[in-house]
């Protein structure tokens, strides 16, 4: 009876495991659905229509791209984590995925159980711009002003818990100085007060700040990441410019409900990872100061699991509470 019963057991796993096999072997047989989690326009849904229009020439199917921003992009995660675990709804979210995860105790849906974690698309640095009339020439000299007075210098963000605040607050930590956060909606209207020297300083993606350092409007002090972008080569990472070991990145990646088959998340991941090899696509990321990562699901879901911790780390750090 045990043994005849254990044979059931195996020969239905057997049967589930085939059955998981083939459809992911004919998915997708009809079209796929990326919600984004941030409004048209911004760097996330860029390299998500992107990457959605290389994977429906892959696919022989079409990519609808839908944008769904709001509540720090817990809109659309949600939508995603209640869909049909079959890969035909697919979320696009950024480092604030791993950032809600880590500051927000309030989330709508648990980002460890309600959704897997299939695939990283791109990344960027964040700029630290001033203002050219602020009389502030290097990373050293904002360190300096900000001693001098403290409290009194404001930087902005795109909101609490966004990258650019995250950013900020290690910067503040790392660098030993005492300045005000303010936040905004988005990072936009950050550029712009700081433009108008009413903020000190504020972080954002080269994608918003970049136009407005060709128009000679912000002043670029340094890139938050390990190396310089290539798009401003002659600025200097914050490391090299007065921060040693300072390193923040702002990075974009793709989940799918929790209970898609493995063989499903792998055939997408594995699409994903052709897709940002095409040399017109990592050449539309350069153009974006961006970099196309490529991560196995099991690797990209160790690296957002290290981001959470991370972002937990100066969140406790710089006392960051998400209501």
């Amino acid at each position: 009876m045990v043994a005849g019963a254990a044979l059931k057991a195996w020969l239905a796993a057997a049967l589930l495991a085939q059955a998981a096999c083939a459809f992911a072997q004919s998915f997708p047989a009809k079209p796929v659905r990326v919600v984004v989690a941030f409004s048209p326009g911004g760097v996330t849904d860029i390299i998500a229509r992107t990457i959605g229009g290389k994977l429906a020439e892959l696919w022989g199917q079409p990519v609808v791209i839908e944008n769904r921003p709001g509540a720090g992009g817990s809109i659309a995660a949600v939508a995603v984590s209640r869909a049909p675990a079959d890969g035909y709804m697919l979320l696009v979210h950024s480092s604030g995925y791993a950032i809600n995860a880590a500051l927000n105790p309030s989330l709508p849906y648990d980002p460890r159980k309600d959704l897997v974690d299939v695939a990283p698309l791109g990344s960027q640095p964040m700029l630290l711009v001033v203002s050219p009339a602020s009389g502030i020439a290097s990373v050293r000299d904002l360190i300096a002003a900000a001693r001098a007075k403290p409290g009194a210098l404001a930087y902005g963000s795109a909101g609490i818990g966004s990258g650019a605040h995250l950013n900020g607050e290690k910067f503040r930590i790392a660098a030993a100085v005492d300045v005000l956060h303010v936040p905004y909606k988005g990072g936009a209207e950050a550029i712009q007060d700081t433009i108008a020297q009413r903020l000190g300083f504020t972080f954002n993606t080269v994608t918003l700040a970049l136009p407005h350092i060709r128009e000679g409007r912000l002043r670029p002090l340094g890139v938050s990441s390990a190396q310089r972008s290539a798009l401003l080569p002659d600025v200097p990472t914050i490391a090299e410019a007065g921060v040693p070991g300072f390193e923040f990145s702002f990075w974009n990646g793709l989940w799918a409900p929790a209970g898609t088959p493995p063989q499903v998340v792998e055939r997408i991941a594995r699409d994903v990872a052709r897709a940002v090899a095409q040399p017109d696509v990592r050449e539309r990321f350069a153009n974006l100061g961006a970099e196309a990562m490529d991560m196995t699901p099991a690797q990209f879901s160790r690296f957002v699991q290290n981001e959470i911790e991370d972002a937990a780390r100066i969140g406790r750090a710089a006392g960051i509470k998400l209501q």
